[in-house]
């Protein structure tokens, strides 16, 4: 049975997306993945908070290329490190197929 990851992302326009991410059968704390995503999550959004020009496909592009430092530190053959790292992104890619989505409506009524 794989783990599972539920997993709530709020977004800068007030949506709340929850996703249910499959973990690799090797993770070791499914809770320091949850922190070091919202931290990753957190830091992406000062930064963007503090140039609200930056585009999606150069935040896309930055963490793709953190993937590749963090995926060649390991200490492994180069073709394993770099199969682990698509087959995790494959994984939470697909797991945003179903993530629930929903708008949460701010202010008075």
């Amino acid at each position: 049975m794989t783990r599972r990851l539920p997993f709530r992302a709020k977004t800068a326009s007030g949506e709340q997306i929850d996703i249910d991410f499959p973990l690799h059968a090797e993770t070791a704390s499914p809770t320091q993945v949850a922190n070091m995503l919202s931290a990753v999550l957190a830091s992406l959004d000062a930064e963007v908070r503090i140039n609200a020009s930056v585009s999606n496909g150069d935040v896309l592009q930055a963490l793709a290329m953190a993937l590749a430092i963090r995926a060649a530190m390991i200490e492994a053959p180069k073709r394993l490190t770099d199969r682990l790292a698509a087959d995790l992104v494959v994984a939470a890619l697909g797991a945003m197929e179903d993530a629930k989505r929903d708008y949460v409506h701010r202010g008075r009524a």
